[in-house]
């Protein structure tokens, strides 16, 4: 630790972060199982209902949860071209599908169905075997020490995983509720990655953007798509965040013109653009992996190193997997140190100041408490000022609050 300079960060945050992870998962999040009873017959129906669908295009029944069976349909029965060779055949995978979606309704339905398919199983269904029959709640493990950008995890049951953006998956969120007496209060970084991005590039734009309080993604349209700020739609704004948050993971043009349904042509003009209006992100990015090649290692703010023993693979696949990771380490990497730093300051406040109310969950850029009724007002300024003063950046860090008596109520 000495020799790598990691002292501090070891004494000062995982250390007494151990501790908060350690009552968080004592005091569990309380879980209404009727609620996940309902949402699990529910997705079963629509299971059935796509399920009959399916049977439709493709001209008959058959084990819609067989890779060989659904191969045949689509190849062999539809004559869709195939894409991925695989041991037993073609393969049917996320990716291929996403791909024949484009040309045929069955592929579509296929990914619908397996989407609610694992809901059903990973969460409605298994969460309920997960509540603790004295407690009534799930107590989750944190796991400090399985990312390599020091990002946390969490298992048995895995929470960072619930979707939030499909309407079932949001609907998982509902059977998480507070105790009589308390609400749920959720408090979100706005856009973390992409503030720790503006800090460590130094790009003008973007710390203008941040610090004037503007929408990002609205600002990276115009620039990306040289729009006056009026004539931004909601798609224009939708692609731009798409390309924001590429841009952080590593992506390829080849990945953006998946993710957006355009030709690799235009995905590469919408990336030359991006970097041609953020020329600063473009060398940093440029540095980062030149670094990252020759130290095998990046750090992050706090002084975190994140390891890529495989960035100078022979392998192309191998590698290209490790430079978008190196890519987006510092960013991960960065947001974690500081959601991380906030706990340990908010922990200590709330036992200091005696609260009742408790922080429960983290999933990602979140935090979220079990918040006394009468303590609301007092936690909300704690939990603002503790998260967007965590660290000193080129720009603010801002926090969003939510509150009900559920999490999605609250989120």
């Amino acid at each position: 630790l000495k020799e790598s300079e990691l002292e501090k960060l070891y004494d000062a945050i995982e250390v007494p972060l151990s501790l908060v992870l350690a009552r968080m998962e004592m005091a569990g999040v309380k879980i209404d199982p009727k609620k996940l009873k309902a949402l699990g017959q529910e997705l079963q129906e629509k299971e059935a209902l796509i399920k009959k669908d399916i049977f439709k295009l493709s001209q008959g029944e058959f084990n819609v949860d067989s890779p060989r069976q659904l191969s045949e349909v689509l190849f062999q029965r539809l004559n869709l071209p195939t894409k991925k060779k695989i041991k037993t055949g073609f393969s049917t995978n996320a990716e291929v599908l996403a791909e024949l979606a484009a040309i045929h309704p069955l592929p579509q339905k296929i990914i619908d169905y397996r989407t609610l398919s694992k809901l059903r199983s990973t969460y409605t269904d298994a969460l309920i075997n997960m509540i603790d029959p004295v407690t009534g709640r799930i107590h989750t493990s944190y796991n400090q020490a399985i990312t390599s950008t020091g990002r946390l995890s969490s298992s048995e049951p895995n929470l960072q995983n619930i979707p939030a953006r499909a309407p079932e998956g949001r609907k998982i969120r509902e059977a998480f509720i507070a105790e009589k007496g308390f609400q749920l209060l959720s408090a979100d970084y706005s856009q973390i990655e992409l503030r720790v991005l503006a800090h460590l590039s130094g790009e003008p734009a973007l710390l203008a953007a941040f610090a004037q309080g503007e929408d990002i993604h609205r600002r990276t349209a115009m620039e990306v798509f040289g729009v006056n700020p009026d004539d931004v739609s909601a798609e224009l704004r939708r692609r731009a965040k798409v390309i924001n948050f590429g841009i952080l993971y590593g992506m390829s043009d080849f990945g953006l013109s998946q993710e957006l349904g355009i030709d690799h042509k235009e995905a590469r003009k919408y990336i030359d653009h991006y970097f041609e209006r953020y020329p600063k992100v473009r060398e940093f990015l440029d540095q980062l992996l030149k670094e990252a090649r020759e130290k095998l290692w990046i750090s992050t703010i706090l002084g975190r190193r994140c390891f890529f023993p495989d960035i100078n693979s022979q392998n192309q696949i191998v590698r290209k997997a490790a430079e978008r990771e190196a890519t987006n380490a510092p960013m991960q990497g960065g947001a974690a140190d500081i959601i991380k730093k906030a706990m340990v300051e908010i922990d200590r406040k709330l036992i200091g100041q005696k609260f009742r109310s408790r922080m429960i969950l983290q999933v990602h850029d979140e935090l979220v408490f079990e918040a006394a009724e009468d303590e609301l007002e007092p936690l909300k300024k704690l939990v603002t000022l503790e998260m967007e003063s965590a660290v000193s950046l080129k720009v603010p860090l801002k926090v969003e609050l939510g509150i009900g008596l559920n999490w999605l109520e609250a989120h």
